[in-house]
C-alpha cells in the first residue's frame, strides 16, 4: 500500500517529486550537472580573478578561446584533469580532487 503525499506548494518538493524521488537514475544526472557546473564556474571565477579574457588565458595555456568558453559552459561534460592542470598552472594555482562520501537518503536519521 503506498503512503499518500501531503499536498505542498513548495516548487522546489513538487519538482523533487515529480523528477527525483525514487529515480537513482535521475539524481545521478543531477549530480553530474552539478559537478560539470562547479567545474565551469571555477575557471571562470579564477580567469576573471586574474583579469584574464578567455582569448589570453587560452593563449598562456596553449589552447584556442573557443576551448576555454567550452570550459566555462556548465553544460560542457568534457573536462580533463591534464586540462584542469595545464589553466591552474597558467593561473599559478593548483588542482585538487577531494571523494567525499555520498550522502544517501535517510542515512542522517539516527535509529534507537
Amino acid at each position: 500500500m503506498k503512503t499518500q503525499k501531503t499536498a505542498t506548494s513548495d516548487a522546489l518538493e513538487i519538482m523533487d517529486r515529480r523528477f527525483f524521488h525514487g529515480k537513482p537514475e535521475m539524481i545521478a544526472e543531477l549530480e553530474q550537472a552539478k559537478s560539470d557546473d562547479a567545474i565551469a564556474r571555477k575557471i571562470y571565477q579564477i580567469r576573471a580573478k586574474a583579469g584574464l579574457s578567455q582569448r589570453a588565458l587560452a593563449k598562456l595555456v596553449g589552447t584556442t578561446a573557443s576551448v576555454i568558453c567550452r570550459l566555462e559552459d556548465a553544460d560542457y561534460e568534457g573536462h580533463s584533469l591534464a586540462m584542469l592542470n595545464r589553466i591552474a598552472a597558467a593561473l599559478d594555482q593548483k588542482v585538487e580532487i577531494r571523494f567525499v562520501p555520498i550522502k544517501k537518503p535517510g542515512a542522517d536519521l539516527a535509529f534507537v
